[in-house]
């Protein structure tokens, strides 16, 4: 069989081209995690979260558990959106129990530390996950489409400035509309960054990537005029949008910069297949996903009325998701009912069923067992 044919068997490009599935094909969002006994035995050999991530071998593994167990029709790429910032020289380490802690990135000297954009070592760096992608399309039955993924630039570079993630994302948000000039230069290194990146997954055998933007909802609500104070960082210069309601916020912070991402993208690799998941941006930030960053499909958070949202978009838009993670936390007829609320939203068009928001550790096997089955209509 050809590689074209093997492709033409993977029902999340399938839809990816606009094709309505019927049930439609399903992943989820870190379904390769705690909830499952064989990723917490694996986590305990590899050591460090980081380890498991830079490891081919334990990265492999992990990605394929969740395929052979549940047989999804995507795996997706076991890593970190953190991964970048540490490529760029940043200390990033995960503290058990509390979560991922970087040095924050607080002001213009500690962004005059990270390496260049151009910089081979940050590639170098990052080595391990391509090999880590090439050797999971080589293992990973025919029909099961491969995603890679990275963090939009506004969710990596919160992260980056707060060194750690917050509720509300105070640091971030405030030296964006503190040193504008500064957090546009962050946002730009990201960009070219993470562009290469995700060609690098794409050439290495990913099928198709995830952009995550899990801080659409939370965003700087306007952008200081420029009074000459602020010297511009590099070649960026200060911009603004003075009093910019929080539509111009999603669109200057987020949407923008995906939208340069999925252009370098495609520019490099033609066709390339895109999802991108605006978490927080409310019904009419989704809605403005694909046609502003011209991705092929939106992830769906829990937050919103996927039906309103299908009843929005043209009725070729592909969606993905979003069945509430404690829906499948407390299984019985409240599941079943939601995975049929999602069908019948998304009946008769192009859809990839998935959650609102990644699975949570305490989520019982059992569950997720029960939500395929009522997809697959056994259950």
């Amino acid at each position: 069989m050809t590689g074209t044919e093997r492709k033409s068997e993977r029902k999340v490009l399938r839809v990816l081209d606009g094709e309505a599935i019927g049930p439609p094909p399903a992943w989820m969002m870190r379904q390769a995690g705690r909830y499952l006994p064989e990723y917490r035995a694996t986590r305990a050999e590899a050591g460090s979260f980081l380890d498991l991530c830079y490891s081919p071998d334990f990265a492999v593994e992990v990605t394929l558990q969740p395929i052979r167990r549940f047989g999804f029709d995507a795996a997706i790429l076991f890593s970190d959106i953190l991964v970048v910032p540490h490529a760029l020289g940043q200390d990033v380490r995960f503290v058990e129990g509390e979560g991922p802690r970087l040095d924050p990135l607080d002001g213009r000297e500690a962004f005059s530390k990270l390496r260049e954009a151009g910089d081979p070592a940050v590639m170098t760096h990052l080595a391990p996950v391509f090999e880590t992608v090439t050797r999971l399309r080589a293992e990973l039955p025919g029909e099961t489409t491969l995603l890679g993924f990275c963090g939009a630039p506004w969710t990596v570079a919160s992260y980056m400035i707060g060194g750690r993630g917050t509720p509300d994302l105070a640091p971030a948000r405030a030296l964006a509309e503190g040193d504008t000039a500064l957090v546009d230069a962050l946002i730009d290194r990201l960009v070219t960054v993470q562009t290469d990146y995700l060609v690098r997954q794409l050439e290495a055998g990913a099928d198709a990537v995830q952009i995550f933007e899990s801080h659409a909802g939370t965003l700087p609500l306007a952008v200081p005029t420029s009074d000459g104070t602020v010297e511009p960082v590099g070649d960026v210069a200060e911009s603004a949008l003075p009093g910019a309601p929080a539509a111009d916020a999603l669109t200057r912070w987020s949407l923008q910069p995906i939208a340069r991402m999925v252009a370098g993208v495609r520019a490099r690799v033609p066709g390339a297949k895109i999802i991108v998941f605006a978490r927080g941006s409310g019904l009419d930030g989704h809605a403005q996903v694909v046609p502003e960053t011209g991705a092929d499909a939106v992830g769906v958070d829990w937050g919103v009325d996927l039906k309103a949202l299908r009843a929005t978009v043209p009725a070729t838009t592909v969606t993905q998701g979003n069945l509430h993670p404690e829906t499948l936390i407390e299984g019985g007829a409240a599941l079943d009912a939601a995975v049929d609320a999602v069908l019948e939203a998304t009946a008769g068009r192009p859809h990839i069923f998935n959650l609102g928001h990644g699975i949570t550790p305490q989520t019982p096997v059992a569950h997720v067992e029960r939500m395929l089955a009522r997809l697959r209509g056994q259950g």
